[in-house]
């Protein structure tokens, strides 16, 4: 589907926004939502399509089953993600999927996640996009905010602090600035 060592965070307040506006463009309320929640709450995509309005509606936590590695996730709803939640999800009903697929009754795949988010990366002439840019997004300004990477290995149920930072590509930014201005 994609290749993700090429995807990147959006690194920036200005390229989250700019991202924001082409969903809002290209895209629907729904799709904005999707990644709004995603680059708030750090989940894959796999974990994020089947939650449903009751899943999240007035809940101060999360509590998921992963989809890739099966453990139970218990985890802190940053407010004024809930009250996002309770703004999107004000006019649904408490089985309704979050994000519900306009074929048949069930939640979009993460396929479909994938398109959505190309397509608001191509808007923006972008081609390091995917669905973990969220998941990253989520982890790059998690870190700069913290500085705590043992936090976010635990929110990310990473087996190591470099397995983190490499990840969420702070690594990567940390080299490039050694780099710009060295002249022998």
């Amino acid at each position: 589907m994609t290749k993700e060592k090429n995807v990147q965070p959006l690194r920036t307040k200005a390229e989250i926004e700019d991202f924001r506006w082409a969903l809002s463009k290209y895209a629907s309320a729904r799709d904005l939502f999707l990644f709004n929640l995603g680059i708030n709450v750090g989940l894959r995509v796999s974990d994020l399509v089947p939650l449903t309005v009751q899943d999240v509606r007035g809940k101060t936590h999360l509590v998921i089953t992963e989809q890739k590695t099966k453990k139970t996730k218990r985890f802190l709803i940053p407010r004024a993600t809930r009250a996002m939640i309770e703004d999107y999800t004000r006019d649904m009903s408490p089985s309704t999927w979050l994000f519900p697929s306009q074929k048949g009754n069930g939640h979009i795949s993460t396929t479909q996640a994938y398109r959505v988010l190309q397509k608001a990366a191509e808007a923006l002439g972008r081609d390091d996009i995917g669905t973990h840019t969220m998941r990253k997004t989520f982890g790059y300004h998690h870190y700069k905010q913290n500085k705590d990477v043992a936090v976010l290995q635990q929110l990310f149920n990473h087996s190591a602090p470099s397995i983190t930072m490499k990840y969420i590509g702070v690594g990567e930014d940390e080299v490039d600035a050694t780099m710009e201005n060295f002249s022998l």
